[in-house]
């Protein structure tokens, strides 16, 4: 009745309102208070927080994504994309998948996808010839495709949280990255020729022109992400060069951010964000120690040990349980939910860094699954349609995603490949 009641009062200030860093700050320091602990277990935990290494990429990585944001970068990456493949029938909905699928692992962000690109990428692929409906869906699914990819801060925040490396969940998420830029390529191609699009006549001039405009946006993605999977960086190396190497580029070299100017406003709206993620992530590991001292998650595994039993089940009603947790915000749902399901699913023999891609890739799913879905909202706002024409819209993609991520969840070994 106790456990009830807490509960009741936690969803009822949740609901008025009641920041989530306090709510979890709150829960942890009544559970140690009732089992009898002083309440420095919460605090112990910050400071454990404070001196993990690879704590530093997450601000870093977060000014570097703001920065490209604020820039012209979004769009000299899709002039440059539509010049590489547009003369392909799906050429620029190809186009528009891989330029936000960076910038969203740039970014770390599915709002900034749709807000910076959403609006240059709509009209065009109108224009080109592809319904509405199409147009729709891809953009709203485009949102938050990218996650799986470095230095995405989601991928970084799972590895600080369920104490597992980050580098290996880079390395891990390649593959199944590509699976779902592939089978939406494919998707393309086919509305594409079913539409009628007609293929843009390929130009050297507008090649040349793209790549001379990002010429130093270019080698960005190699230096980062071929940095990480070659091993030349580890996480918070490849943060410190990506964040020094914008910065010069985007005030000194193409002169779109003001040092004096816009730095400053630049560095606070990315520290705020950070600092919501530090507060949530620093009492929620207080709250976990809790967790496992009362054996939580070994309760839960009995639990559901006993209705259960295998594995194949087990992936089933965790992928369930995971798009509907999903839809919530994306860094509460990493923070709170996976100290509790990472020693419940090693119980079933499922690797930790795999877990992590199936949790990373739920995410992506649950920002677009009706009917709370975060890129829903934003593409409503951003594109003026109305919720059910985008739930429509977005059927066919979230279809597709879902066979995806059921490929993903019992093929271990696209995400284990490094391993193997």
């Amino acid at each position: 009745m106790t456990a009830l009641l807490i509960t009741a009062a936690v969803v009822a200030l949740a609901l008025a309102g009641v920041p989530v860093f306090a709510l979890i700050a709150g829960g942890a320091l009544l559970a140690f208070h009732q089992a009898g602990i002083d309440s420095s277990a919460v605090i112990v935990e910050m400071l454990r927080l404070a001196g993990m290494p690879s704590l530093i990429a997450i601000p870093l990585f977060t000014f570097a994504g703001f920065v490209l944001a604020e820039s012209g970068t979004p769009v000299r990456m899709l002039n440059l994309g539509k010049a590489l493949f547009g003369s392909l029938r799906p050429g620029l909905a190809v186009a528009a998948l891989l330029a936000t699928a960076l910038f969203t692992a740039f970014t770390g962000a599915s709002g900034v996808t749709i807000i910076a690109l959403g609006g240059l990428l709509y009209p065009m692929l109108r224009e080109q010839g592809y319904s509405e409906k199409f147009s729709l869906g891809l953009l709203t699914t485009t949102g938050s495709l990218g996650l799986l990819f470095p230095p995405s801060l989601p991928i970084i925040l799972y590895g600080l949280v369920a104490g597992v490396s980050i580098d290996k969940l880079f390395a891990a998420g390649l593959l199944p990255g590509i699976l779902l830029i592939a089978v939406l390529a494919v998707y393309a191609a086919w509305q594409g020729r079913k539409s009628g699009v007609q293929p843009v006549p390929f130009s050297w001039d507008e090649l040349k022109k793209a790549a001379r405009e990002a010429a130093w946006e270019i080698p960005l993605p190699f230096l980062v992400i071929g940095g990480i999977y070659g091993g030349w960086f580890t996480a918070s190396e490849a943060a410190t060069v990506m964040a020094a190497y914008v910065l010069l580029v985007e005030s000194l070299v193409y002169r779109e951010i003001n040092i004096f100017r816009d730095v400053p406003r630049i560095v606070a709206s990315s520290m705020m964000l950070v600092g919501a993620i530090f507060l949530v992530l620093g009492t929620a590991l207080g709250l976990t120690n809790y967790l496992v001292d009362a054996e939580i998650p070994s309760r839960i595994f009995a639990w559901l040990h006993t209705y259960v039993s295998s594995k194949t089940l087990f992936l089933i009603v965790l992928n369930v349980f995971l798009l509907v947790v999903n839809m919530i915000e994306i860094f509460s749902a990493i923070i709170i939910v996976v100290p509790i399901i990472t020693p419940v699913a090693a119980q079933y023999g499922i690797d930790p860094i795999h877990l992590g891609i199936i949790f990373l890739l739920n995410l992506e799913i649950g920002y677009m699954t009706p009917p709370l879905g975060l890129n829903l909202f934003l593409s409503s706002r951003r594109f003026n349609a109305p919720l059910p024409k985008l739930y429509a819209a977005v059927l066919p993609f979230w279809l597709m995603l879902l066979a995806s991520l059921a490929i993903v969840t019992y093929v271990p070994s696209l995400s284990l490949w490094r391993h193997l």
